[in-house]
Order: C-alpha cells, then sequence, then structure tokens
C-alpha cells in the first residue's frame, strides 16, 4: 500500500545540498547520524523512503503500521512567546496516532529527558480540537536515536516511558510513550555480530534499525549492513534511500575534485610564469649592472685611472678595461 506524505521538499532539499557540499570539502562521507540524512532516508518522495518509515516505526513502537502520513515538522506556538519547535520526523499513523523520530548527535547541554517531554505533551496538544471528547486522544510516540549516553547506569535498550503510579506502577493512560536509543550501547552487539554472525538473528527489530543507523558508514561493520539489508526488507530499502544521498555526495566530490585540479593547474601555470618573469627580472638586473659597469670603466679609463683602481671599483676583469 503507498504511502501518503507531504513534504518540506525545498527546505530539506537545501539542508541536504549544505551538508553534502560541507561533508565533500572536508572528505568526510554522508552518515545517517546527521539528521538531515536521517530525515532525507524517512521523507524522501519515494517508495524505498516510504517503506524505511514504515518499517523503522513499525520496530520502535512495537505495533504493525500498515500506513503513514509525514506531517509538517514545524509545531505551531501555543502563544506568542511560546519556543518554536521544528521536529525531525513528524508522523501519523492509519489509525490516527502519532509519532515524532529524533536523531541526536550528542547532549549539546540540553536536559534531553525535558526536551522529549515537552514533544510528547506538543504531539498530545495538537489533537486538542474544539469539540473532540478526551477518550478521542489518540497515543502519541516520541522516539529519540541517541549518539551518546543518557542513562549511564544502565545496559537496557532501550528506555521506554510512560505514566506510572509512584510505588504500584499501575498506568495511569496509554496516551504517551517515550522511547530512548542510546546507539553507542550497541557496540558490545556489534563486537559478537562481528565474531558470529549468528547474533544477528537474535537481535529484536529495533535493535537491527539501531546498528544500520549507528554503524552504517564504517568500513569494519561492512559485512554486517549488508547482512542486515539482505535479511531485512525495511533497512534494505533505507540501504536505497541512503544511496541516493550518497551518489549526491558523490558527485559533488566529483565536482569538487575538478575544480581542485583546474585550480592546482592554473596555480602551476602561474607559478611557471612568475618564475620566468623573475628570473627575466634578475637577468635584466644583471645585464644593466654589467653595462653600468663598463660605462664607469670607460670614463675612468678616459680621466687616467689606473688599471688596478678600475678593477677593484668594477669587479671588471683587466683584459675587458684594456679592450675598452
Amino acid at each position: 500500500m503507498k504511502t501518503p506524505l507531504l513534504f518540506k521538499r525545498s527546505r530539506l532539499s537545501g539542508e541536504l545540498k549544505r551538508l553534502v557540499r560541507e561533508n565533500a570539502e572536508s572528505g568526510r562521507p554522508p552518515s545517517v547520524l546527521d539528521d538531515v540524512v536521517f530525515k532525507t532516508m524517512l521523507t524522501t518522495d519515494s517508495d524505498d523512503s516510504r517503506e524505511a518509515l514504515r518499517c523503522l516505526l513499525s520496530a520502535c513502537t512495537r505495533r504493525e503500521v500498515s500506513a503513514v502520513q509525514v506531517r509538517n515538522n514545524d509545531i505551531v506556538p501555543a502563544h506568542l512567546a511560546a519556543k518554536s519547535i521544528r521536529l525531525d520526523v513528524h508522523v501519523t499513523f492509519n489509525d490516527g496516532e502519532a509519532a515524532d523520530l529524533e536523531m541526536q548527535l550528542g547532549k549539546s547541554g540540553d536536559d534531553l529527558a525535558a526536551r522529549a517531554a515537552l514533544y510528547a505533551a506538543m504531539l498530545l496538544s495538537a489533537q486538542s480540537k474544539r469539540g473532540n471528547q478526551y477518550k478521542e486522544i489518540k497515543r502519541v510516540y516520541q522516539v529519540f536515536f541517541l549518539n551518546c549516553i543518557l542513562f549511564p547506569n544502565s545496559k537496557k535498550l532501550p528506555h521506554r516511558y510512560q505514566y506510572l503510579e509512584e510505588s504500584e506502577h499501575t498506568r495511569l493512560t496509554d496516551a504517551v510513550e517515550i522511547i530512548f536509543y542510546e546507539l553507542p550501547k550497541l557496540e558490545r552487539l556489534v563486537q559478537e555480530a562481528l565474531k558470529d554472525n549468528v547474533t544477528l538473528k537474535t537481535l529484536q527489530d529495533d535493535e537491527k534499525w539501531c546498528i544500520f543507523m549507528k554503524y552504517h558508514h564504517e568500513e569494519r561493520t561492512a559485512g554486517i549492513i549488508e547482512q542486515l539489508c539482505k535479511e531485512e526488507a525495511g533497512i534494505m530499502n533505507a540501504e536505497k534511500a541512503v544511496r541516493r544521498v550518497n551518489r549526491d555526495y558523490e558527485r559533488y566530490a566529483r565536482k569538487m575534485a575538478i575544480i581542485k585540479n583546474s585550480m592546482d593547474r592554473a596555480s602551476e601555470i602561474y607559478d611557471a610564469r612568475l618564475e620566468g618573469l623573475e628570473a627575466g627580472k634578475a637577468e635584466g638586473i644583471a645585464k644593466g649592472r654589467a653595462e653600468t659597469n663598463l660605462e664607469i670603466a670607460r670614463r675612468m679609463k678616459k680621466a687616467g685611472k689606473p688599471l688596478s683602481e678600475i678593477e677593484e671599483f668594477t669587479g671588471l676583469p683587466a683584459k675587458t678595461i684594456k679592450a675598452l
């Protein structure tokens, strides 16, 4: 089933071009951990992106997702002084439930837990339309993929949070679920998979997706990524979407190489010309100095100065002075 999408093509396209250009200039290939690549992989107007997004959402929410629609990622502030929020991948499901997927490279000195709670609350409040009853509110999922450690005292992956009673831990509502994936905690699983491919078959679907995103750009894990693509259709769709980004990067890298080579050749030609000018200038100076010395010697000789004095003053050999 083809999934309908609402795209912000111009903004995302501009962000992607800028990222590709900057990475090509620095020689660093694009990574799925770059939020622009992450968004492009999941929201491009293609069957591969649509299927990748559907499968990733199913893996993270642990529910079947048959259709998903990408929404405007700019959340309208509740009032004029409210903080403006721009989500990475904002979607709604076929049954009205909603989710936001965020890629975060580091802690950035911010309170990520509070940020996740705020985003979830905004997804929830977006449903509060006049005339709607509270029982009609659909569940929202706030998912963060973190390339950093938020919970250092726990090896658990992922961390799932809901509204629970303090001591009895009974659930208040199913309306909100906040999920954190700390990608660096996957290293143990990756090390095991590098030694034994059987490890990959024992992983949960969301763990496979996290390994794909975290290690896609690393050479040492190329075999793992290839195996994940073969075994998981959704991950293969994501790989195809990322390849399009890589092709854009490679095109720009080739363009940059052509420009650099052209500039290098122009610089070599300029240096050669400058060297020739410098050599000609030096030759001209030497020639002018020699002619000046000859003229001085000629005048000193005419004035009856001794040969030895003329030699010492002009540096000319006696044979040249006698010939004047």
